[in-house]
């Protein structure tokens, strides 16, 4: 009798496995990518890369993903003996997943478009964009609209030829409006360039001003592969 009620235990667990949808019997992929849920505060002052790179890591260690190593998707320019960073490089190669495991890009060509003449194919948009708690992030229709992404970039990911002062706040160590930097907008909404990554220029580099057109000094962060 132990046999047979053993045995019926053992196949309803297995026939309960195969009725299982697919996503629900596959585990969830962690969260490699995310948008800042709130800025450092002091405009495009980020405390250079290495300032947004340990303002990436601490949101992620906050949500739980402090395992990983985690990058701003952030360009810069040649400046004082250093060589000029690209965004694209700084991030590993992919495949990058939300907060709810939904796929972002799965490698650097598709998070760009590199085949497509500028054209992306990567999942960045406002259902998916999502900050590091699995919140949607405020963009247009919304109030206060803060679509705009701090980048310094192009829309292939590279910081374009011109001066850090008017592409990247310095490289990201000036709050002075003054300066000015490139972003992108998370919804793709907004104006003549809906790019994630490259749509215009900010005001100035002070926390008022990234206000002012749509932001709130927000940034991308990838986590580098395990």
């Amino acid at each position: 009798m132990k046999n047979v009620i053993g045995g019926a235990i053992v196949a309803s667990i297995l026939l309960t496995i195969m009725l299982l949808s697919p996503s629900q019997a596959q585990q969830q992929q962690p969260m490699s990518f995310f948008v800042t849920s709130v800025g450092p505060g002091n405009g495009g002052n980020l405390g250079g890369l290495a300032g947004a790179d340990k303002y990436c890591q601490t949101l992620a260690a906050a949500a739980g993903a402090g395992n990983r190593t985690w990058r701003a998707y952030l360009s810069t320019v040649a400046a004082g003996g250093q060589p000029a960073v690209n965004a694209r490089a700084r991030i590993g190669a992919g495949p990058w997943y939300n907060a709810k495991g939904e796929l972002i890009a799965a490698n650097v060509g598709e998070l760009h478009g590199d085949a497509d003449v500028e054209r992306d194919r990567n999942n960045i948009r406002k259902p998916s964009a999502l900050n590091e708690k699995g919140e949607p992030v405020k963009g247009v229709g919304d109030n206060p609209n803060q679509h705009d992404m701090l980048t310094g970039s192009d829309s292939l990911g590279r910081v374009p030829v011109g001066a850090g002062n008017v592409l990247t706040c310095n490289n990201w160590t000036s709050n002075s409006d003054t300066d000015r930097a490139l972003v992108g907008h998370h919804d793709r909404l907004g104006g003549g360039n809906s790019s994630w990554n490259s749509a215009h220029s900010t005001a100035g580099c002070s926390q008022p001003a990234l206000v002012k057109t749509g932001g709130n000094g927000l940034f991308y962060c990838f986590a580098l592969p395990q």
